[in-house]
């Protein structure tokens, strides 16, 4: 069942397998194994939305490879998926990130118990930067 918390992560893989795609076409990827690796990621892309849980394995060996087979652009992997596939993928976040991620997730059990609507991206804004005083 697709939530609006599970869309937002399949759009962040979208956005991520383009980033791939173009990696290939570009010919900036030195092994031949691309295209398979593609295939995998096409598969979670597939599964993920049928099976949330059952797919996390695959989500975090796929997210953790891109950040060793393509170290090129680990920086443009999307934050919100290392915390969304956990496990492995929380070695590539510092603490006071692992910190904001769980923040936020408290906040978005708690509307989801008091029947609140949830926005992510603004509840991420919220608390990466809080109300500041005035600018000097």
């Amino acid at each position: 069942m697709a939530t609006p918390y599970l869309d937002h992560h399949l759009a962040l893989l979208h956005h991520l397998r383009g980033i791939l795609v173009a990696l290939g076409e570009a010919e900036l990827v030195e092994d031949d194994t691309h295209a398979l690796f593609l295939e995998r990621y096409d598969e979670l892309l597939a599964e993920l939305p049928n099976d949330p849980e059952a797919s996390q394995y695959l989500g975090q060996d796929l997210i953790s490879q891109v950040f060793h087979r393509y170290p090129q652009i680990a920086h443009l992997v999307p934050r919100d998926l290392l915390w969304f596939f956990g496990g492995d993928c929380l070695h590539f976040m510092p603490d006071e990130e692992i910190e904001l991620y769980q923040r936020l997730d408290e906040r978005r059990f708690e509307a989801e118990e008091n029947a609140e609507p949830f926005d992510w991206n603004q509840e991420k804004q919220l608390l990466a930067h809080p109300a500041e005083g005035p600018a000097h």
